[in-house]
């Protein structure tokens, strides 16, 4: 199948492929200076200039920069540090396709910040409901595209359609060297028949579907990062059980969040401070509701 793209504004086409098959591009949305900018953004949080992020390497500010940031595989919550990070989870281009997508009244769950160095391994296969319970199909994630994203440097990979279902799928033991954790859905029925690579250009964004299935490779190139900014998103209506996998304790509605679109029918609850910034561990285990490095 060919990828359904957005050209300058979405379109109704646009709005059913999204819901026939999980997932959307929007092509080389960001400039080269946009790109960039957040790049040394986050060299900035990796070297503990921005502020505390849990797990961060004690010697970060004495390392070179271009060797600090292999050291790395993920950072979580990079917007706590990084207002203009936090533009960009809220920037009018991504928020008007949300606003399309998901509901008028859109909220930010999260920020993550991606580093896959040459030879890093690359997650299995997945849905975000699974980690991210709004269990009402309105979670959808923005994958900003900062290097150009292809199989040799370990591109995302979707099953189109496999949203549709609306199941958390069990997970099982991961066996696959090419992943860093310890566990993986259960794709049956599927087969690699139904796997679609999404290459894409630095800039670009893809919006998809909680419930899709996907995941992405190692990367194998020899000198070339596969770096992206992924925020997650849920309708504003939604309420939120979650519990950031053990780090915050568990609560009925999760509101360490913002609205990007439109009013937040809950704005009476306040907003609290609950998520802290952490750096993901290489390995990833989530069987015990805790991400463990091994």
């Amino acid at each position: 199948m060919t990828y359904d793209t957005i050209n300058d504004s979405i379109q109704e086409e646009n709005i059913r492929f999204y819901k026939d098959y999980g997932f959307l591009i929007a092509n080389e949305i960001f400039s080269e200076d946009d790109v960039n900018t957040l790049n040394q953004e986050v060299i900035g949080i990796a070297s503990g200039k921005k502020g505390a992020v849990e797990g961060i390497l004690e010697d970060a500010e004495n390392i070179p920069e271009n060797e600090l940031i292999k050291r790395y595989t993920a950072i979580h919550f990079p917007h706590k540090l990084s207002p203009l990070i936090k533009e960009y989870a809220r920037h009018s281009y991504i928020t008007d396709i949300l606003s399309k997508l998901i509901s008028p009244n859109v909220k930010c769950l999260q920020s993550m910040f991606f580093i896959k160095a040459p030879g890093k391994k690359g997650q299995s296969w997945h849905q975000d409901e699974y980690f991210i319970p709004t269990r009402d199909r309105s979670l959808t994630g923005a994958w900003i595209a900062l290097d150009d994203a292809d199989v040799s440097n370990g591109c995302l990979w979707v099953i189109p359609g496999s949203h549709q279902e609306g199941v958390i799928r069990k997970r099982i033991d991961n066996n696959d060297a090419n992943f860093a954790d310890l566990e993986v859905a259960d794709l049956k029925p599927y087969t690699e028949k139904d796997f679609l690579k999404v290459e894409v250009k630095k800039g670009s964004v893809i919006f998809f579907n909680g419930y899709l299935l996907h995941m992405s490779l190692q990367n194998n190139s020899s000198d070339r990062y596969r770096r992206a900014l992924v925020c997650h998103y849920s309708s504003a209506e939604s309420m939120l059980p979650w519990n950031l996998d053990g780090r915050v304790d568990f609560t009925d509605d999760f509101r360490d969040i913002f609205i990007v679109a439109g009013k937040d029918p809950y704005g009476h609850k306040g907003i609290l401070d609950l998520a802290k910034p952490f750096i993901r561990p290489d390995v990833l285990d989530f069987s015990s509701g805790s991400q463990e490095s091994k």
